[in-house]
């Protein structure tokens, strides 16, 4: 079916306001009597606060305001609110009066400027009682070890188990022909978003508080500050306009935002905090490192006859979305390979480290990367081509997905056989067995399938409303946050469908939770999916009403009209036609008609597919590695906007090539400093690094609940491209990696050890 506007790579909302430098972000927005916080942060990973004095800092020129744990309120919460609080841990306070990790929050200043309050950060005094740490997740759960929360009923679990059994597993492995084992790991990336985590807050005489903040989830903070600082909601008022990044991290509230507000409002004037880079590693979150042990049994023909696995999420210091990740990433290996007999179990480890959170991709970036390498295991022990024995066992229609809801559609089938079909892919194998030379090729495909929402774990729902101007003009409101991702213009693009007017016929109104209808947040690939889908179902309660209100004056019946390009005909009758202005505006002395639609969309599940064709150069002399091209096949169901698709495809495998190849934060594992919180020392791939992506996008497998069909697309691309690069490092020179990243000299390594053993000449 041909659309006149959705599919069509329109003109982007914020366009002209990014490109020209006249977008205002939370850092450019002046205030009268604006003051700047800054907040001293522990130089210890562990260890109970026994004195603080700020005395010194308060007497500095300048200062206004000094908070520690002594003077600001002690409310135990989860960084985020019900229903969000399904997916963290309540385990946070304010400040405490003990730190969990080097660079923990203990005390924030604010002053007429940044320099003066940096300067009076330093002359807190703190006197530390040192707690032994711990940093790695075997030592954290080890017999004896310190609990890092001294309420914790599991020791340092920041959650029990998750156990999930499927079929009969010791009947599945007593069935297979072979059984392939291994361990899997996976490093700790950080988000490393544009824009530093910042916000303003400022309170009127009649005790509201309005908050400028760059977040995700902007209703998600207005309900926690105001539990928080015990306050009802409607005096609590969180603005958002442009954001540079989230990628999943701005989900968390961070320390940063209750103490803002109470900066605020003990000096009674306006607030910023703003994070340094090095505050945003220091700070933020990072994706939860992993270790998973997986287990296979495979028949000959390569049917898949069992699955066991024990995976095992290093949450850091705090909980934060530790409980999503771990049910995500373990729920996600129940499927993408069709298995019967099935046993999981996750576990998620409090440590004195770094907090890991919310980062795109939610926990399936580690759990698929071990399930599809040792796919490529297996392929290789049964001398099957891996993108065939992938296809033998991908998921198709019918399947149970994680949320125990069938699966729509032969989306990964689709994905696997068109890019087969688009790289020549049994050639482009073939010739990689004739290779000589030092640099050495080789291709690996990896794959993934990522669900449109985060239902059942969390109940959601879109919300949108549609309001139709005297001229036939519209407005949708929406709070779905906008990420730099064009998620307003493909909202947008879907009213202007669904009412068939053109697109610049649509205006957006979105980020002041005053105005805009209430949203749980722009994360698990849902915006498009499910407040699109809102927004389709608004605008189609205006479009009745519109209709309604013309076939009066056309003289037939609403069903009997039909709308194009802005114009309402009769179907059935050549001859008078009317515009959508025309019918709604005034007439015979009325006002104009007044048509507002509202709707709300409970999504299930839905499911995008992809497969990503990866070819790499390997340097034997040097170990490094080098992605040459990248060819991702995605199903996405619908194509919104075919440019903001590809773009959020294309961004998400520069990220996969960096958690690959280059990026870890690290730290020191006897003290828990950070090593690395800046970006001359913590390494990702930028544009001149980034290989030639040719994407593809399929329509294969729409799903009835998105709008027009369309399902997510934000996540998926970070979550197949790692273990592709991980089988073509393997295709081209005969070595298997099994986590992340993968260093040059740990490539040296292997070569030397490869060459080393009986009968295997070093390439």
């Amino acid at each position: 079916m041909t659309h006149a506007v959705i599919g069509h790579s329109v003109k982007r909302t914020d366009l002209l306001d990014k490109v020209t430098g006249n977008a205002k972000y939370v850092a450019d927005m002046p205030l009268a009597g604006l003051l700047h916080a800054k907040m001293k942060r522990s130089n210890v990973a562990h260890a109970r606060i026994r004195r603080i004095d700020a005395s010194a800092a308060l007497a500095l020129p300048g200062v206004k305001a000094v908070l520690t744990h002594e003077n600001v309120p002690r409310v135990l919460h989860a960084g985020s609110p019900h229903p969000r609080s399904a997916s963290v841990t309540c385990d946070q306070y304010i400040l405490d009066d003990k730190v969990r990790y080097w660079g923990e929050g203990v005390a924030a200043v604010a002053a007429i400027s940044e320099e003066i309050a940096a300067r009076a950060v330093e002359l807190i005094e703190v006197e530390y009682e040192p707690l032994p740490a711990v940093f790695t997740v075997d030592d954290a759960a080890a017999p004896g070890a310190p609990l890092i929360h001294d309420r914790a009923p599991g020791g340092n679990l920041v959650l029990p188990p998750v156990r999930i059994e499927r079929g009969d597993v010791e009947r599945g492995f007593a069935e297979a022909d072979f059984i392939l084992e291994g361990i899997y790991e996976g490093g700790r990336p950080t988000p490393a978003y544009m824009e530093p985590n910042v916000l303003t807050c400022k309170w009127d005489g009649n005790g509201n508080l309005t908050v400028w903040i760059s977040t995700q989830t902007a209703f998600m903070v207005r309900g926690i500050m105001a539990e928080v600082l015990g306050l009802p909601l409607h005096k609590v008022r969180v603005l958002v306009d442009h954001m540079g990044g989230g990628f999943g991290a701005k989900q968390d509230l961070f320390q940063s935002e209750f103490l803002c507000a109470l900066l605020a409002r003990e000096t009674r004037r306006p607030v910023r905090m703003e994070y340094t880079r090095e505050e945003t590693f220091l700070g933020g979150r990072t994706r939860h490192p992993a270790r998973i042990w997986l287990r296979q049994g495979f028949r000959n023909d390569g049917t898949i006859t069992a699955r066991e696995a024990r995976v095992v999420f290093n949450s850091g210091a705090y909980g934060s979305h530790g409980p999503g990740v771990t049910n995500v990433g373990t729920a996600a290996m129940v499927s993408l390979y069709r298995c019967e007999n099935v046993r999981l179990e996750g576990r998620c480890v409090y440590t004195n480290s770094p907090i890991a959170g919310a980062f795109r991709g939610y926990g399936v970036v580690q759990t698929y990367y071990a399930l599809d390498i040792q796919m490529d295991e297996a392929a290789a022990h049964l001398g099957i081509d891996p993108a065939e024995l992938k296809l033998r066992n991908a998921v198709r229609e019918g399947d149970i997905a994680p949320s125990n809801h069938p699966l729509i559609g032969h989306g990964l089938e689709a994905c696997l056989r068109k890019g087969m079909e688009a790289t020549g892919w049994a050639q482009r194998r073939a010739q990689t067995r004739q290779q000589q030379g030092v640099i050495r090729r080789g291709w690996g495909v990896g794959c993934e399938m990522h669900g449109s929402s985060a239902y059942p774990g969390i109940k959601e729902q879109g919300n949108a409303i549609v309001k139709m101007n005297e001229d036939g003009t519209v407005v949708l409101l929406t709070g779905a946050a906008g990420l730099g991702t064009g998620a307003h213009t493909a909202l947008a693009q879907i009213v202007a469908e669904e009412l068939c007017i053109p697109f610049d016929c649509v205006s957006v109104v979105h980020g002041d939770t005053d105005v805009v209808p209430w949203d749980i947040g722009a994360f698990a690939s849902h915006t498009t999916y499910m407040v699109g889908r809102a927004a389709q179902m608004a605008a189609g309660e205006i479009k009745t009403q519109l209709l309604a209100r013309a076939a009066a004056q056309m003289e037939a019946a609403p069903e009997q009209l039909a709308i194009a390009n802005g114009v309402i005909a009769v179907r059935s009758r050549p001859g008078p036609t009317l515009t959508v202005r025309e019918a709604v505006m005034p007439r015979k002395g009325l006002p104009a008609a007044q048509f507002v639609g509202t709707a709300t969309y409970h999504p299930t599940k839905s499911y995008s597919f992809a497969a990503h064709f990866v070819e790499v150069e390997v340097d034997t002399e040097t170990g490094f590695i080098t992605v040459a091209q990248v060819v991702p096949v995605h199903d996405i169901g619908k194509v919104i906007h075919p440019v903001a698709a590809a773009g959020q495809i294309e961004g998400g495998i520069q990220q996969g090539i960096g958690h690959t190849l280059y990026e870890d934060y690290q730290i020191d594992m006897q003290t828990g400093r950070s090593l690395n919180a800046n970006f001359v020392d913590y390494k990702m791939p930028l544009a001149m690094d980034m290989p030639p992506i040719h994407t593809i996008l399929l329509e294969a497998a729409p799903d009835p609940g998105g709008p027009f069909g369309a399902k997510g697309v934000g996540e998926d691309p970070i979550v197949a491209i790692g273990p592709a690069i991980a089988n073509a490092v393997y295709d081209a020179i005969g070595v298997r990696f099994r986590h992340y990243p993968i260093r040059p000299e740990q490539v040296l390594h292997a070569l030397a050890a490869r060459s080393a053993l009986p009968g295997k000449a070093r390439p």
